[in-house]
């Protein structure tokens, strides 16, 4: 089949510096994702991949962000399609951070990451947000859940 259902997500890494901000998901909407990670959400019908990741910003954070690249992506198989995070950096920010009800937001060093509570997979997405690497994919291999980073 050459089409199938998608789900479109983004996720936004801020640095300031030789810090970054995070979101500290409290699981009140997703009990799986507790812990750390960057702010993002989905992609609204219509909207463009850049705009999604500067409006969910916003709504999380409080910041009007601009200079937005694509850095990245992650996916992964679901029952009924398939699910994509697209990744995105800036460094251009302005505005009062606040949190929201998606959880507290802070800035942190990049270095001191591994010193907090990371959401699942944090850490390896870290990486395509700040390496060489693009793509995090999830599949199935023997009923056992595996990545590939590539």
């Amino acid at each position: 089949m050459r089409t199938e259902v998608v789900t479109l997500t983004n996720m936004c890494m801020i640095e300031d510096g030789d810090k970054i901000l995070v979101l500290n998901k409290t699981g009140e909407n997703d009990p799986e994702y507790v812990g750390l990670t960057f702010p993002g959400g989905h992609i609204e019908r219509g909207e463009s991949l850049v705009d999604s990741a500067i409006r969910e910003v916003k709504e999380e954070t409080g910041l009007d962000i601009d200079n937005v690249v694509l850095c990245g992506v992650k996916h992964f198989p679901t029952d009924n399609g398939r699910y994509i995070v697209f990744f995105f950096r800036t460094n251009s920010f302005s505005g009062v951070l606040k949190s929201s009800n998606e959880g507290e937001v802070f800035w942190i060093k990049k270095a001191n990451l591994t010193d907090y509570q990371l959401s699942v997979d944090f850490e390896e997405m870290v990486n395509i947000f700040t390496g060489e690497k693009s793509e995090f994919y999830y599949y199935l291999e023997e009923n056992e859940w595996k990545f590939d980073i590539k």
